[in-house]
């Protein structure tokens, strides 16, 4: 952990990690409601909205891949896929330590209805290779599920508390925890935990919603198709639009730009 400091508040949000003395437990608590209003606007600048209902389920996904990411590594970066039945639907939610960046998405179209539910978690830390791990889950109380996770995968108690509608608190087990006492905490607990507990103020990190997928990105990966069956592609169209699968930005590609950028990446 690197020494506590405070961020200047254009940085992003802000998650705070407290270390609670005796008890041997890390806690995460960030307010997301500037994260969600980015969310939000970011819906808006490309024009698609989801259902209530399923905005919510996601914005569950993010605060807790988010407070997860606080509480790892500098050098680690997570993404989570959770396959639900009920409602019938995919989330997924990345959170990158070394860009302090988190984004997602939710997937309504081409989810199958008869798969059991899933939570996949993808993790890559500094040059090791990645690893992920697989755990089904029931319900659709996303919190539960991440609960879920660190048990079967991490190994270890995790629990979540909610504060309020977008305000969220984090509980991790470190080596040699008060399992006890983790276990048992409830919400009034957790609200006096700064009186009842010593907590050490160990970090303070920003995160910021960002993806980085760029017309070039898109190109990139339309690019063999292109090679291989332009017409297949565009077909009469002189644009095909396409979204990205990590954050939903719908961007334009012209047959012209994309023959150009194929051209280019041949000729080097």
């Amino acid at each position: 952990m690197n020494d506590p400091k405070p961020l200047p508040a254009e940085a992003g949000l802000e998650v705070r990690s407290h270390f609670v003395r005796g008890r041997n437990a890390l806690v995460t608590r960030a307010d997301f409601g500037d994260l969600y209003v980015d969310y939000y606007l970011h819906q808006g600048q490309h024009g698609y909205q989801h259902d209530p209902f399923h905005d919510e389920l996601f914005k569950q996904a993010l605060a807790a891949i988010t407070l997860h990411c606080a509480s790892r590594p500098w050098n680690e970066s997570s993404a989570w896929t959770i396959h639900l039945q009920a409602p019938l639907l995919n989330l997924f939610v990345a959170g990158d330590n070394r860009l302090s960046t988190v984004v997602g998405q939710l997937f309504t179209e081409n989810v199958k209805a008869d798969a059991a539910q899933i939570f996949l978690a993808d993790v890559v830390r500094g040059n090791e290779a990645p690893q992920r791990s697989a755990v089904d889950f029931t319900g659709n109380d996303i919190f539960r599920a991440v609960e879920r996770y660190y048990l079967q995968s991490e190994q270890r108690v995790g629990r979540f508390f909610s504060f309020g509608p977008e305000d969220f608190v984090f509980i991790s087990a470190q080596p040699q925890c008060d399992l006890q006492w983790l276990e048992k905490l409830t919400v009034e607990e957790i609200q006096m935990l700064d009186s009842s507990e010593q907590l050490s103020l160990l970090e303070i990190r920003s995160y910021r919603w960002e993806c980085g997928c760029t017309q070039e990105r898109m190109m990139a990966v339309l690019a063999s198709v292109m090679k291989s069956d332009p017409e297949g592609l565009f077909g009469e169209d002189p644009v095909i639009r396409i979204s990205c699968p990590r954050c939903g930005a719908r961007h334009k590609i012209t047959r012209e730009a994309l023959e150009a950028y194929v051209g280019a990446e041949e000729g080097k």
